[in-house]
């Protein structure tokens, strides 16, 4: 009898209102049709607004180590901290400035609020530096002008302004920095459209930014409040209305509230911005920040360069690991552990062939079920394929080349990996490569079979071959005879009229396990009996021919073992 249906409970979506970012008329958007053909300006926020939201924040010895990882990567704008909130983070900036730590082409960035004491101590942080980018903000959402300041757009706007004046007022205490200023209109998503450019045009009044000395427009999804098509519709609109937009560096900084900071600044691109702030992995508040890695690998898979060092991405996660204490999941795009691996059978036949049927020197990567080529990221093809019970030939077979060398017949592939699913449906679990070949041997190539080989001697003519093996059989040396076309067929003859054993051989391959002074061969035989039971076979040695031998009395072996069981 059925269980009872289960009601379903009524969830309160009627407390909720959808935000509409109004006035936004774009009936005409465009950035639908781009197509992102260049990578942005990446600034990394790793080491402020990643490291303020960690449960233990990052010490010296790894913020140190966070910095130098990202210059490596290729970063050329860092946000290394918040020096007027946190003596942690101003004496960090002060050692990366007086150890000369900074290199000449990357420029520091410094984030304040918009208040006088606050901007102060942040210009004492940053005497000595060559390049620096002054990062200000204050929040102009709705909610917040109503529920935090009290303030109307006029108030808030005036906030904005005077921090702006005072910005430009103490560049006079620091005449040797190169200082370029950054302006948020924090919560961006929760604020008017039209307001949004109202205050970012009265700070560009005090600023007096240049095409030659841009200021930075930073646009946040502090709360990722709507869909990315609604963000990209906002940047499109923000973009065509702000003045002097090539005096103006758009940037996103995109938070992932609704799981789609990705696609948002990827639609932020198509509609003409110019910068990503990110941090890797997507660390950040709450569901974090719009994750570079993914962002830019995203940009690589298209055949767009994106000007940062993924060559070694399980490095830049063992960093990311290390500095936030974090993991990386498993299913990560492109670093984590299972992403290039299948265990789906048919997914796995699939790689499989894809594999085989691509050279080296491809000019287009090609893979079913890989987006890209695990080399180019620093990862191996090793664990491309990994098996359980869902997987199927498919998986056995890449594993056993790719692991063992063993390019095991396709109807080999079969009987195997039968032998296989029963292994992992019993443990419930993957088996290892290790563990495969175990099983492997101890089916095909066991120590101890009932019929061994022990020597032989061929000879091969006009006529056709002779065999004279001497053999083990079940503890007792014998000795057989046989000819035929072939070696082969004169063992299978040796067999029938020494031990009367009645098989014939349906199919045979052989290869070359691995080359140079340990040259393997590896041989397979298909055999049957006479009621139409079939069995593979498979030998190796040095010698193909022994090789083959072997193989056949493998399958000898495995035939008479079906009929002990019959």
């Amino acid at each position: 009898m059925p269980p009872d249906p289960v009601p379903m409970k009524r969830m309160p979506f009627d407390k909720y209102v959808p935000f509409r970012p109004l006035p936004l008329a774009l009936p005409d958007r465009s950035w639908p049709s781009q197509q992102i053909e260049r990578a942005p300006v990446w600034c990394s926020v790793d080491l402020r607004d990643g490291n303020q939201a960690l449960v233990d924040p990052m010490d010296p010895v790894r913020k140190r180590r966070m910095f130098d990882t990202l210059v490596q990567m290729g970063f050329k704008e860092i946000e290394v901290g918040f020096p007027s909130a946190s003596q942690t983070d101003f004496d960090f900036i002060r050692m990366l400035i007086e150890e000369d730590l900074i290199p000449d082409d990357v420029t520091v960035q410094v984030l304040v609020q918009c208040r006088q004491e606050l901007i102060e101590r942040t210009y004492q942080a940053l005497r000595g530096a060559k390049n620096a980018i002054l990062h200000f903000y204050n929040s102009t959402s709705v909610l917040q002008r109503r529920v935090v300041f009290n303030q109307d757009r006029a108030g808030i706007s005036q906030i904005a302004v005077d921090a702006a004046r005072l910005c430009r007022k103490l560049e006079d205490t620091v005449p040797d920095i190169d200082v370029r200023y950054e302006y948020s209109p924090e919560s961006f998503t929760g604020t008017e459209i039209d307001y949004a450019v109202e205050i970012c045009e009265a700070v560009m009044d005090a600023i007096e930014p240049t095409p030659e000395r841009k200021i930075i427009l930073n646009l946040p999804a502090t709360v990722e409040m709507y869909t990315p098509n609604i963000y990209g519709d906002v940047i499109e609109w923000f973009g065509r209305h702000i003045r002097d937009r090539d005096s103006v560096v758009l940037s996103l900084h995109p938070h992932n509230d609704r799981g789609s900071a990705v696609a948002a600044a990827e639609f932020g691109l198509m509609a003409g911005a110019d910068r990503v702030e990110g941090t890797l992995f997507g660390n950040g508040e709450r569901t974090g920040n719009v994750d570079l890695i993914t962002l830019a690998m995203n940009l690589f898979s298209q055949g767009v360069d994106p000007r940062l060092d993924l060559t070694d991405i399980q490095a830049v996660r063992r960093t990311s690991e290390y500095c936030t204490r974090i993991p990386v999941h498993v299913r990560h795009p492109y670093a984590g552990d299972l992403v290039y691996t299948a265990f789906s059978g048919s997914h796995q036949d699939a790689i499989k062939k894809g594999m085989d049927a691509i050279s080296s020197a491809y000019d287009a990567w090609e893979v079913p079920y890989l987006p890209i080529d695990p080399k180019h990221v620093g990862r191996t093809y090793e664990s491309v394929v990994r098996v359980n019970s869902q997987s199927g030939k498919g998986g056995v077979a890449y594993v056993m080349k790719a692991e063992h060398g063993m390019d095991l017949p396709r109807r080999l592939q079969v009987e195997f990996s039968k032998t296989i699913q029963t292994i992992t449906e019993d443990s419930g679990t993957e088996i290892s490569p290790g563990e495969m070949w175990m099983a492997f041997v101890g089916e095909y190539m066991p120590e101890h079979a009932r019929i061994e080989l022990l020597s032989y001697e061929a000879t091969t003519g006009d006529q056709g071959a002779r065999i004279t093996a001497q053999l083990l059989v079940d503890g007792e040396h014998r000795t057989v005879t046989g000819e035929g076309n072939g070696p082969i067929a004169a063992f299978v003859h040796a067999l029938r009229a020494g031990l009367g054993t009645d098989v014939e051989v349906v199919d045979y391959a052989e290869h070359a396990v691995s080359a140079g002074t340990d040259a393997t061969a590896a041989a397979y035989v298909e055999a049957r009996r006479d009621d139409g039971t079939v069995r593979w076979g498979v030998g190796m040695d040095e010698s193909i021919l022994t090789a083959s031998l072997r193989a056949l009395l493998s399958a000898v072996n495995r035939l008479e073992q079906v009929e002990a069981e019959a």
